[in-house]
């Protein structure tokens, strides 16, 4: 089947100009300034210049759902199609949180497979907080080798609820998750949830400087959890690796102006990730501090941060658009992901001029159209 998309005014995420693009089942053929309408098309949309970028990475978000802290009443339920495709995501990343018994790694590994055959592309960190690894096979390495879906591994550091892992402990993980990318054609990252406790992130900063283990393979995430906890993320992206920050779960300020304090710190833009944290359980407190119900942290905000950056902070599109584009696609090592170039997945999302969120294309298909989902999960209702 072939798709033309026209008159679209691209960021790739760097800015091309207006330029009509060619999509053979779920890939860009071409990208030129005019592509001439042909019978063979199946279908023609003309953009009218809208900003068109590529489709939305989510790297950290519960698609199995996730919470349990205040019992099995405040477990949240897992997430739809529409609700990604609601706010222009179409690749994501699925993980365990806190609980690796109640939550099954193998129907996480079922939901990543639904989300697929539902149109958009999805993958999983396999384990989950604790140092005693839930895996499919014998070892996360096995894991990195045989199940096609993992990209790498969950565990948890500076949390109460964490296995205080040490040195040797991450550093045997790190081990298994870059020798089992090398031999499946993976890179392999040993994906960190960070607490709030005051050892921050002082045992990643080891691992690079005294045990010179490479950097590109540690991922932390919620680096933007508290104020000092991110002046150390601040140093470690200096040095070279990849921060994370949360959009939708626990932060000591509004992301965005994580970011732009960051970049002021002199840490490059290519270096920083949003991710949302999306379907974690929140607690609703009342005045007194007393948790009177519970919430899911929204998936939504990965976006509206970006086009905070922009409005508010002043940034381009291009550099904006790559915490959610290019850069996780960088961290996770997704070839065909995260640009528009020829040969790429044709995953889109097109934007008018107040940056609104109009149209989602996920592998070639148009899943929204005029800003409505047009494309639904299996067993989602589709008159809500």
């Amino acid at each position: 089947m072939l798709k033309l998309i026209r008159n679209a005014n691209v960021y790739t995420p760097l800015s091309i100009g207006i330029k009509d693009i060619l999509v053979a089942g779920e890939k860009i053929v071409a990208i030129e300034d005019t592509i001439p309408v042909s019978d063979l098309y199946t279908q023609i949309i003309d953009l009218k210049g809208k900003i068109l970028t590529p489709g939305l990475i989510d790297q950290h978000v519960h698609i199995t759902g996730a919470g349990g802290k205040h019992g099995f009443g405040s477990m949240t339920p897992e997430i739809m199609l529409s609700e990604f495709i609601s706010c222009g995501t179409t690749t994501v990343v699925g993980l365990l949180g806190t609980d690796g018994s109640a939550r099954s790694i193998k129907t996480l590994y079922a939901k990543v497979k639904a989300l697929e055959t539902e149109g958009i592309t999805a993958y999983m960190f396999t384990s989950y907080f604790g140092l005693d690894a839930v895996t499919f096979t014998e070892s996360i390495q096995d894991d990195m080798i045989f199940i096609d879906k993992v990209l790498g591994c969950k565990i948890a550091i500076s949390d109460e609820r964490s296995s205080y892992p040490q040195d040797l402990d991450l550093l045997r993980h790190l081990k298994q998750v870059r020798v089992g990318g090398m031999i499946a054609g993976k890179k392999g990252i040993l994906h960190i949830h960070l607490g709030g406790l005051n050892s921050k992130m002082d045992v990643l900063i080891r691992l690079v400087k005294e045990y010179e283990f490479p950097i590109e393979h540690i991922s932390p995430t919620h680096v933007g959890r508290t104020l000092p906890l991110f002046e150390q993320a601040i140093e470690f992206a200096k040095m070279g690796g990849m921060i994370d920050i949360t959009s939708g779960g626990t932060k000591y300020t509004d992301p965005y102006k994580s970011v732009l304090y960051a970049l002021e710190q002199g840490v490059s833009i290519d270096l920083i990730t949003f991710s949302s944290d999306g379907n974690a359980g929140l607690g609703i407190t009342d005045a007194n501090g007393k948790t009177i119900g519970f919430k899911k942290a929204p998936i939504h905000h990965n976006l509206s941060q970006v086009i905070l950056l922009i409005k508010e902070g002043k940034l381009s599109i291009s550099d904006a658009f790559k915490v959610i584009t290019a850069n996780p696609a960088k961290n996770l090592a997704l070839k065909s992901k995260g640009h528009i170039k020829l040969g790429f997945d044709a995953d889109f999302c097109a934007f008018n001029s107040a940056l609104e969120l109009t149209d989602v294309f996920a592998r070639g298909k148009q899943m929204m159209r005029d800003k409505e989902v047009i494309v639904f999960g299996n067993f989602e209702n589709k008159n809500n």
